[in-house]
C-alpha cells in the first residue's frame, strides 16, 4: 500500500491517492470529500461509496472491508476510523502533533508523526505501543507489511543518512536496522508476504532490495546514472518477482527479482548444463574485480526490466502491480487526477503499453481536468499546461501550528467499538468463490471482556 500526500498552498486544488493493500481498490479525497473507486476491472472504476462533507486528506481502507481510517486537514491531528456502509463513525483519537500517514493490515493500525509512531490493536483500537522520540520524519515516511503474520514495521533510523528501522508490531520488540542508503530514506516498500523490504533515497538513483529475516541486500537496481530524482513509490508484483518504481520524471521502471540461489552458491552444480550466456556472465563479473570500485559497483546493479512513459510529468503518483482480470497490470495514480492503467509482459519486459486512463475527479471537484478522458499514448493538447492539477508539494508540510491534543477515545464503550470494527471485517455468511473482493471481509478473532 501506498500513498499520495495532499497538500498545497491554497488549500484549493490538493488531491490524496492511496491504494489499499492489495491494489483492488483506489481511495481519492479532495477539500470537498473522497471516493473509494474499485479496480476489479481496466474498464471505468466503479464508484463503491462518496461522502462530501469533509476536507479529507488521509483516507485508507482496509483491504475490501468497510472500514476506512481518514484524517481531515480541518483536524490534521485527529483520527477518525468509520463504517462506511453502515455510515457510522466508530471511534476517533487526538494526538499530540500533526498525523502525517496512516498504515494498517488486518492486525495492526500505525499512526505516523514527525518524531513518534502510535501502533494500534485493529480489533479494538488499543494502543499497544507508541515508538518516541524518533528521528525526525517530516514526511511521515513508514512501511508497515500487509501481511499479519509478519507484520513488520519500517520507518527511517536516521534523517541523515538512509538508516531503515525494522520493528515488530506483534512482539512490540526492535527487529533490526538496515544500513540502505549514504542518503536520507525517500521510499519504502514490503513485499506482500513481509519478507522483503524495497527502499530508496532522496538521490533517487539507486532501488535496493533487503531480506527483512536477517538484513542482507539481495538486489540493487541502478533507475538512472545522469540526474537525480525524486522517488514517489515503490511496489512489488503479488509474488514479487518484480518491482516498480516511480518519481518526477515521466518514466515508471519495472525491475525483475531474478533467483539469487546460485549466487549464494545454493545453484546446481552440474556444469554442463550451464549456457554459454551463464560463462559470460561469470566472466564479466570476473573482469569486474580488476575495475575501481565505482565501475565495479555500477557494473553489478540490474537495469529495468520494463518500462512505462507517463502522458505527463512533473506531477506526484503512486504505483501499484496487480493482477486484473488475472492479467498482470501495472497502475499509476498521479496528482494530476488520473489512473494509468499499463499492460506489462512479465516474461519478456519491454515497453509497457498504455490501455486506459480514467479520471479520478469529478468535473465540479478541484484538480479535475476538463476532458472526460484523455486518449491513451496523449502527450496533451492545446489547454492541457493550464490544467489544474494537485500541487506536487507534500501535505506534512501545511499543518503546522494547531494547538496540541492528547490521545482519547469516544463516547462509544470498548465493546461497542469492537462490535462495529468487527461488523466491518466480518465475512459473508455465504462461503465460496467469489467473483470480486468487494464483498469478501478480512477474519477478526474477538477476545472476550
Amino acid at each position: 500500500m501506498n500513498f499520495l500526500s495532499r497538500s498545497y498552498d491554497s488549500a484549493k486544488n490538493g488531491i490524496f491517492v492511496s491504494f489499499n493493500q492489495d491494489y483492488t481498490s483506489l481511495s481519492v479525497s479532495t477539500c470537498n470529500g473522497y471516493r473509494i473507486l474499485s479496480l476489479n476491472t481496466i474498464e471505468q472504476p466503479l464508484e463503491i461509496c462518496q461522502s462530501e462533507t469533509e476536507d479529507i486528506c488521509i483516507v485508507e481502507r482496509l483491504f475490501s472491508s468497510s472500514l476506512l481510517a481518514m484524517v481531515s486537514l480541518s483536524s490534521p491531528r485527529k483520527l477518525k476510523v468509520c463504517h462506511f456502509k453502515k455510515g457510522t463513525e466508530i471511534c476517533n483519537y487526538s494526538y499530540s502533533n500533526t498525523i502525517l500517514a496512516v498504515k494498517l493490515n488486518r492486525a495492526r493500525l500505525v499512526v505516523c508523526l514527525e518524531e513518534s509512531l502510535y501502533i494500534h490493536n485493529i480489533r479494538d483500537m488499543a494502543v499497544l505501543h507508541t515508538i518516541r522520540d524518533t528521528p525526525p520524519n517530516p514526511s511521515g515516511l513508514c512501511a508497515l507489511s500487509t501481511d499479519s503474520d509478519n507484520c513488520f514495521l519500517a520507518y527511517p533510523g536516521s534523517s541523515t543518512i538512509g538508516e531503515v528501522q525494522i520493528f515488530d508490531t506483534v512482539h512490540l520488540n526492535c527487529k533490526m536496522m538496515i544500513a540502505a542508503h549514504d542518503s536520507p530514506l525517500a521510499a519504502m516498500m514490503f513485499s506482500p508476504n513481509g519478507n522483503l523490504i524495497a527502499t530508496a533515497s532522496e538521490k533517487g538513483t539507486v532501488i535496493r532490495v533487503f531480506n527483512v529475516a536477517d538484513g542482507v541486500k539481495l538486489h540493487e537496481f541502478r533507475r538512472g546514472v545522469k540526474r537525480c530524482v525524486n522517488i514517489y513509490g515503490l511496489a512489488f508484483s503479488p509474488d514479487a518477482s518484480l518491482l516498480a518504481a516511480t518519481s518526477n520524471t515521466e518514466t515508471v521502471h519495472v525491475f525483475k527479482l531474478e533467483d539469487t540461489r546460485d549466487e549464494a552458491g545454493q545453484g546446481s552444480s552440474d556444469d554442463s548444463g550451464q549456457s554459454w550466456m551463464g560463462y559470460l556472465s561469470k566472466a564479466v563479473v570476473a573482469s569486474a574485480t580488476y575495475l575501481p570500485m565505482l565501475q565495479m559497483s555500477v557494473l553489478s546493479q540490474g537495469r529495468a526490466f520494463s518500462c512505462a512513459h507517463l502522458p505527463q510529468h512533473g506531477h506526484r503518483n503512486i504505483c501499484a502491480l496487480t493482477e486484473i482480470q488475472k492479467v498482470l497490470r501495472l497502475l499509476v495514480a498521479s496528482s494530476d487526477g488520473y489512473l494509468y492503467i499499463y499492460n506489462i509482459d512479465k516474461a519478456e519486459g519491454g515497453d509497457c503499453n498504455l490501455i486506459k486512463q480514467h479520471r479520478l475527479l469529478k468535473k465540479a471537484e478541484p484538480g479535475a481536468a476538463p476532458h472526460s478522458l484523455r486518449e491513451p499514448g496523449s502527450r496533451g493538447g492545446p489547454g492541457d499546461d493550464n490544467l489544474e492539477a494537485g500541487s506536487v508539494s507534500t501535505y506534512a508540510g501545511i499543518l503546522k501550528g494547531n494547538d496540541p491534543g492528547t490521545m482519547s477515545g469516544t463516547e462509544y464503550t470498548k465493546s461497542e467499538k469492537m462490535n462495529e470494527i468487527a461488523s466491518a471485517l466480518r465475512r459473508p455468511e455465504k462461503e465460496g468463490f467469489m467473483l470480486t473482493d468487494d464483498q469478501e471481509f478480512p477474519p477478526v478473532t474477538l477476545k472476550s471482556d
